[in-house]
């Protein structure tokens, strides 16, 4: 599958993803927007197996059982009464997805430096991100960089908050304000 179809799936799922947040918020369009979710999400993960750089099927799948197999699991045992905890310890995992994403991306970036550097076989042998990375100019590598930093760090305030919010919502953290000595002057 081309690059740009890809690219267009990606769109699609992002605006059914943001229609079906919309009509969560209220009850007669609830379960339109729960089907929103379910065709966004079918559609971002079939570009991601049928796309560019899609070599990985097996392992792919196996990890997509993996995860479908630990939420059975969660929703089975979880009372609707937790269910604010679990969105929390969810919500924890993507922050850390978002994280090891960034980390993963920046290490790319780092094999097509040296690639580069080496020149001649290591960069024929690049592919799927990497190749991308190897095509673009010092600016745009940057611009990327910036990127990355900006995910890697909302993406540890996401893990960090909401694993607080978990705590506090289980009762295993103190619901009190935590102050800084000298918070005050620190602000």
């Amino acid at each position: 599958m081309d690059i740009g179809f890809t690219t267009a799936a990606y769109v699609v799922a992002a605006v059914l993803f943001i229609l079906s947040l919309g009509g969560l918020s209220g009850q007669e369009s609830a379960k339109r927007a729960v089907w929103y979710g379910i065709v966004g999400m079918a559609l971002a993960v079939s570009a991601t197996l049928i796309g560019p750089g899609s070599g990985l099927w097996l392992l792919s799948l196996v990890l997509i059982a993996i995860g479908g197999y630990i939420g059975m699991q969660l929703a089975q045992r979880v009372q609707m009464t937790q269910m604010p905890e679990l969105v929390a310890a969810m919500h924890s995992l993507v922050g850390l997805a978002a994280v090891f994403v960034g980390f993963n991306a920046d290490f790319e970036i780092e094999n097509v430096r040296f690639a580069l550097e080496e020149g001649g076989d290591g960069v024929s042998a690049l592919t799927g991100f990497a190749d991308v990375v190897a095509k673009k100019t010092a600016v745009e590598i940057n611009i990327l960089r910036v990127e990355l930093f900006l995910g890697i760090f909302i993406g540890a305030i996401t893990f960090t908050g909401s694993v607080v919010a978990y705590g506090k919502l289980a009762g295993r953290v103190d619901s009190k304000a935590v102050k800084l000595p000298g918070g005050h002057a620190l602000n």
